[in-house]
């Protein structure tokens, strides 16, 4: 029987030589390197359930009086959900003579208009709170923070952005962890508003828990360093003293804080008991901007912070697991690099049998891909101990997103490497919980990014091409795995480009960070 379909390649590779050689290499360099990241992820479940019984939930004492508190609520353009900040932090049980609220406004939109009026209603109706605007956006973030703090009247400073809703009792359960001395931040857990508004969300929700439930609690628990999450904690002002202040020449301000604070000594608690629920993203490109920051300032902090933790005295293992911490996220450039060899390698192994292609790509694929499902399905499994047997349904979707943030996430961490600055660019806020809500900030905040979702469609199409030429040359094995790659891409750069559009459509998307009228809101 005549076949319809003869492949170019099966002359070429019959046998194994020096080019083959040089074409693998640095393929099976770069998976390696991603098995060992993986690897990484195996130990901190083991190691978050070998250390369990270090955790204790309960305060090692009590304050016999309560010390002055600060909270600080950093601000830029979110006039639609500052009301709702505001009145969960007014809300809060503390004592109104030992606490002061400081709004830190950092706007350029009716945003200013909108938190002074609000603060002012509050302040009216007996409580501490001050609202402090800046001309100017120096040092971003960190700069709010750090201005604010000059200002501060309380020993201990807590932190929430303005998509973050902190519950009543949250400020007396953390407080009394003060008591022991050389404790200097306390973080708690984030919990989602909007988990079921989207698959996006959902898988966002899954992301977040893992980082949370394992590395946070096997971090912690193990003694090694973990970080603030910029929001949702607590510090002990002079730990932020101590450690130099908080500075601005990396975008996870937080990350690079706790760093250097628990180099000086300070020794930090993780609270997961503890919840505060706040608003994921919602679009495409909100979640691709927040998770590029992020990405590309943790390079930078490791750039920074690490010939500091080699050239102090903390234990070898701590200094270790904040090398894999912090450099994480060069796996992206890594990836794609393994995405360029994919296919090439793919085709050259193929033709040297199937035994070489599973006595070499399952082991790394265990050690790689493998432990990401692992690692997400045990932070369910912590967090929702009867319903966590659907986290198997979104398995397939979260990686195959995280394959998708490559294009932009190696830009970010390309740019860190490369010593490139850029903007602290926000996370827009919808307010939006459920399913079917749609929120007027969208047309305002809502950015696009111009050439990343059309390389995502191209490379998606790269792999489409991949799978078609492995099902006409039989080779079954590898097209599930090719799949991940399509979907991811496709559905990054799809997303990205219509998100958005049909609302444009109706009455016209501003793209500018601006609106004729501030939105309507009271206390």
């Amino acid at each position: 029987m005549k076949t319809l379909f003869t492949d170019p390649f099966a002359t070429v590779h019959h046998s194994f030589n020096w080019f083959d050689t040089l074409l693998l290499l640095p393929y099976f360099l770069v998976m390696l390197v991603l098995a060992a990241y993986g690897i990484h992820r195996y130990t901190m479940c083991y190691q978050y359930f070998k250390y369990r019984k270090n955790y204790n939930p309960n305060p090692p004492g009590h304050f016999a009086e309560l010390p002055r508190v600060t909270v600080q609520l950093p601000i830029f353009n979110e006039q639609f959900v500052i009301d709702r900040l505001i009145e969960a932090v007014c809300a809060m049980e503390y004592p109104s003579e030992k606490l002061q609220i400081q709004v830190l406004d950092d706007s350029t939109d009716e945003t200013q208009e909108v938190a002074r009026g609000i603060v002012d209603r509050y302040a009216a109706l007996g409580h501490p709170i001050v609202y402090i605007h800046r001309a100017n956006r120096h040092g971003y973030k960190a700069g709010a923070l750090d201005a604010g703090l000059k200002v501060a009247k309380g020993e201990f400073v807590a932190i929430f952005d303005a998509d973050f809703v902190p519950p009543p009792d949250w400020l007396m359960r953390v407080i009394h962890h003060f008591s022991e001395p050389g404790i200097g931040m306390v973080q708690t857990r984030w919990t989602h508003l909007n988990r079921d508004y989207s698959l996006l969300t959902q898988i966002e929700a899954i992301l977040l828990d893992g980082h949370f439930v394992l590395e946070h609690g096997a971090r912690s628990r193990s003694g090694d360093f973990f970080n603030f999450n910029g929001t949702a904690g607590m510090w002990r002002r002079q730990a932020i003293e101590d450690a130099g202040g908080w500075q601005h020449d990396t975008l996870t301000e937080d990350t690079d804080l706790s760093y250097r604070s628990q180099i000086a000594g300070w020794k930090f608690k993780y609270l997961p008991e503890i919840e505060c629920p706040a608003e994921l993203p919602i679009e495409m490109t909100a979640f691709k901007t927040q998770q590029a920051r992020w990405a590309k300032g943790l390079i930078q902090t490791s750039i920074k912070v690490l010939p500091m933790m080699f050239r102090s005295n903390v234990p070898r293992r701590i200094k270790i697991e904040s090398v894999y911490h912090l450099t994480a996220n060069l796996s992206y450039p890594l990836m794609v690099i393994m995405t360029a060899l994919l296919i090439p390698s793919m085709i050259v192994r193929f033709y040297q049998g199937w035994f070489q292609m599973l006595l070499i790509d399952v082991p790394l694929f265990t050690a790689s891909s493998l432990s990401i499902a692992v690692f997400y399905v045990v932070s369910q499994r912590v967090l929702f101990p009867k319903t966590w047997l659907r986290t198997f349904l979104y398995l397939p979707f979260l990686m195959a997103l995280g394959i998708g943030l490559t294009v932009t996430n190696t830009k970010a961490v390309m740019e860190a490497l490369l010593g490139i600055k850029s903007a602290f660019a926000r996370t827009p806020k919808y307010r939006v919980a459920k399913k079917g809500e749609k929120s007027v900030a969208g047309k305002k905040y809502r950015k696009r990014l111009v050439l990343a979702p059309w390389i995502e469609l191209l490379v998606g199409t790269y792999f489409f091409l991949a799978i078609v030429y492995c099902f006409l040359n039989h080779n079954y094995f590898t097209a599930p795995f090719l799949i991940l790659f399509v979907v991811g891409y496709w559905y990054t750069g799809l997303m990205s480009l219509l998100q958005g559009r049909f609302e444009r459509w109706r009455g016209g998307a501003n793209t500018d960070e601006s609106s004729p009228k501030p939105f309507p809101v009271g206390v």
